[in-house]
């Protein structure tokens, strides 16, 4: 079993930035895939980035390229998605997620079996 535990996010306006933190705990060979994915009302989930720490590979959703940024702290068992010029589209709750991601070829590949509870990111213009 996997916990996530999410915190960082909050309001700021169009070209803000945010730091969402999630931290982890429980069985460290099912969180070999970490992600972020958020979700907006009336609109589906959303894969917004991936990292698998085997290999160090991480995915981006094309719509965040660029600006946002997935990290890892495996001393501190964290991952981190640091998100820069944000727009009004990137509203949403976003969902730290977990897997065991056994012999991926890479992030792209993850899919997810454990989930945070969500914090929400309101970006005004």
């Amino acid at each position: 079993q996997v916990q996530l535990v999410e915190s960082g996010g909050g309001s700021v306006q169009a070209g803000g930035s945010l730091r969402l933190t999630c931290a982890a705990s429980g069985n460290p060979s099912s969180r070999n895939c970490l992600g972020w994915f958020r979700q907006a009302p009336g609109k589906e989930r959303e894969g917004v980035a991936f990292v698998y720490t085997g290999r160090g590979s991480t995915y981006y959703a094309d719509s965040v390229k660029g600006r946002f940024t997935i990290s890892h702290d495996n001393v501190k068992n964290t991952v981190y998605l640091q998100m820069n010029s944000l727009k009004p589209e990137d509203t949403a709750i976003y969902y730290c997620a977990a897997s065991a991601g056994i012999l991926l070829l890479s992030a792209r590949n993850c899919r997810f079996d454990y989930w945070g509870q969500g914090t929400q990111v309101t970006v005004s213009s």
